[in-house]
């Protein structure tokens, strides 16, 4: 994946031994995983296996109890203090949260925002860019997803498919190292999934780092590189599509593809 990278600082992504529980629930129990630069890795599993809190621990969003995460090497969230790992300021996490775009299921767009003021806010909240750059960018990127004629409108003038291609242009817009989708298509009509998959194929091919939870098997075997296989918020398999997929060698993914494909 090298043609027309979107960003020269494709990241590599590392997670160390994370484990995550609320009260006596464990969600993840010491998930490791590397994410190479340019790399398309899709995450598939049963509903409550720790895909969409592994996505939100990569970023922040939640804290580990035990473990770590970094982006091309750089910790996310924490330093080292000593031998412990101290939590940094909100102003510092939310710098490092710029280098990591993240597609929610639920569009989260400003409702009272016009479409290109939703992409072009990132920028330049975080001072990336000035107001005229970033509209500049905006536009090209709404035109890149298909929205060209949609600068104007609002999110509520929009189908689920148009808002979830305003959200993956408003992620593009901090130029990320990295870009998490968590369940991208899962809140939108069946008709309009194959538009915003059409998007993140596009995506694929950019040379950008993707981490996709997703249900879509068909896609995963599409264009990742990689598939990760979870349950029990442990990765129990993980290799390219053509091994997960068509030879899995434990039998939880036998089991779970057995029903879904």
């Amino acid at each position: 994946m090298t043609a027309g990278t979107l960003d020269d600082t494709a990241a590599t992504v590392e997670v160390h031994d994370v484990h995550k529980w609320y009260g006596a629930h464990r969600v993840l129990n010491g998930v490791d995983l590397t994410v190479r630069p340019g790399e398309v890795t899709v995450i598939l599993g049963p509903s409550g296996s720790g895909k969409s809190t592994l996505l939100r621990v990569i970023n922040h969003l939640e804290k580990p109890e035990i473990g770590h995460v970094s982006l091309n090497g750089e910790l996310i969230g924490v330093r080292r203090h000593g031998d412990r790992l101290k939590e940094l300021s909100e102003r510092v996490i939310l710098t490092q949260r710029s280098r990591i775009g993240f597609v929610f299921q639920n569009f989260n767009l400003f409702p009272h925002l016009t479409v290109l003021d939703n992409v072009a806010a990132a920028p330049v909240a975080t001072g990336k860019l000035g107001k005229a750059q970033a509209l500049e960018l905006a536009r090209e990127l709404l035109g890149r997803v298909g929205l060209a004629d949609k600068v104007a409108a609002y999110p509520r003038q929009l189908s689920g498919g148009q808002q979830q291609r305003v959200a993956i242009a408003r992620a593009l817009a901090l130029r990320p190292g990295v870009i998490l989708f968590d369940e991208p298509t899962s809140a939108l009509d069946p008709e309009l999934v194959g538009e915003v998959l059409a998007v993140i194929k596009d995506l694929a091919g950019s040379g950008t780092t993707l981490v996709i939870v997703t249900h879509e098997i068909g896609f995963a075997r599409e264009i990742a590189d990689r598939v990760v296989f979870m349950d029990d918020g442990r990765i129990v398999e993980q290799g390219p599509p053509a091994e997960v997929l068509d030879h899995p060698k434990q039998e939880r993914t036998k089991d779970f593809l057995s029903k879904v494909l």
